[in-house]
């Protein structure tokens, strides 16, 4: 849904308005056009010869000010947005937000603009503490505003609080969410299951695999923009959680399990992308496993894992969720003949397959080569793609799945 926004970006008069050069910079490098709006404070820390270069088009600060076509500036960039980010926020703009004032060109279009308003406050600690602003936060967050931080850590003055912005990635995110509210699965929870599963043998060992969870964290990403609200049941990643998501973080298959089938009455969709152990050890030591005198060996008893999907299915059977049941075969040979026989005896709508073999997909890389195989339609392979272009793709699948039951 970022793809093509318009976003209105306002930068006031702090020292982290550079971060806001770089949040333009990546609002703009991921498809959204960028107006930026500059306060007076603003234009004593960063120029606005930065924010055009890295978004291509002119900003604007003056609240008489037109655009290059002669319209009224505030009037139409306010009727455009699709969203309107203000970072950094400082504790005066903050103010005359909460109170409605358009003393200002960023003022004046934040109260004709009918877009969501993300904020990012940052300030000294005191200021942001002070009860003045929490009454302004509390106005704005009335009224529907979305803030995110600040963050703990140094500040400006060289002291260390609270009162930081938050990083440019992390309002990506944030907008990224917010922007998708309006998406066709707006109202659809959608449940993923990531990354791979410890099984423990002692206090400081365990059996896992070498999966990431990017996949996994991808999918969920793709869900959000679609305007779902999203459960990520995860075991360890190597990749951060999307903003906006409801994690669950687990370490065994069996805690995997009884999360998701915690979840299982109120899910309209689940993924099961996560690389589940088929096998724990039969019994965990309590103590840590010392090497055998004489340079002996070790046997290790391993016992079943409950399937996941096979366990959805049978509940799936008596309550009719989740609706829709997307699998995942990780493959090493066979792999068409072994992801339809999951996709049958799974009772799954959608099964991906991808052969982890390839050193450009799978485990712990970027980009993934899957087929996606249904029982009603032919086996579609799709080309060497991202994992997030992957999981856009089986998030339309899935979409279509949904409307056909609808």
């Amino acid at each position: 849904m970022i793809e093509g926004a318009r976003i209105l970006l306002g930068v006031t008069g702090g020292i982290a308005a550079y971060k806001a050069a770089f949040l333009a910079s990546r609002l703009t490098q991921v498809g959204a056009r960028v107006d930026v709006i500059m306060t007076t404070g603003a234009a004593r820390f960063i120029t606005s010869l930065t924010f055009q270069g890295v978004t291509g088009r002119p900003v604007h600060d003056d609240v008489f000010g037109s655009l290059p076509d002669g319209r009224i500036a505030h009037v139409n960039l306010a009727k455009e947005a699709d969203l309107l980010i203000v970072a950094p926020l400082t504790a005066h703009t903050l103010a005359r937000l909460a109170h409605g004032l358009a003393d200002d060109l960023l003022t004046v279009t934040a109260l004709a603009c009918t877009a969501p308003l993300l904020l990012a406050p940052a300030m000294e600690e005191h200021m942001w503490q002070h009860p003045a602003t929490q009454a302004n936060l509390e106005t704005l967050r009335q009224r529907g505003a979305f803030i995110v931080g600040p963050l703990s850590g140094h500040l400006a003055s060289g002291a260390s609080g609270i009162g930081r912005m938050v990083e440019p990635d992390d309002l990506l995110g944030a907008a990224r969410y917010l922007l998708g509210r309006r998406g066709p699965l707006t109202g659809r929870r959608v449940v993923i299951t990531a990354g791979g599963t410890h099984e423990p043998l002692d206090p400081v060992r365990f059996i896992g695999n070498r999966s990431s969870g990017k996949m996994g964290v991808a999918l969920a990403e793709a869900a959000l923009d679609l305007g779902a609200d999203v459960a990520l049941i995860h075991g360890p990643l190597a990749v951060a959680l999307p903003w906006g998501v409801e994690a669950v973080a687990v370490e065994s298959a069996q805690q995997m399990c009884e999360a998701v089938l915690a979840q299982q009455p109120t899910t309209d969709v689940l993924i099961g992308a996560a690389a589940v152990a088929d096998f724990r050890p039969a019994a965990v030591a309590e103590q840590k496993i010392k090497k055998q005198p004489g340079g002996g060996g070790l046997t290790i008893e391993l016992v079943r894992n409950p399937d996941i999907l096979a366990v959805v299915a049978a509940q799936r059977a008596l309550s009719g969720r989740p609706l829709v049941t997307v699998g995942f075969a990780a493959e090493t040979e066979n792999l068409h003949a072994n992801a339809q026989a999951k996709l049958a005896a799974k009772g799954l709508n959608l099964i991906v397959a991808n052969d982890v073999t390839a050193s450009d997909a799978g485990f712990g890389v970027d980009t993934n080569r899957v087929t996606l195989l249904a029982l009603d339609s032919p086996p579609e392979a799709l080309p060497l793609l991202s994992k997030a272009a992957v999981a856009a793709q089986i998030m339309q699948r899935v979409t279509a799945l949904l409307r056909g039951q609808a």
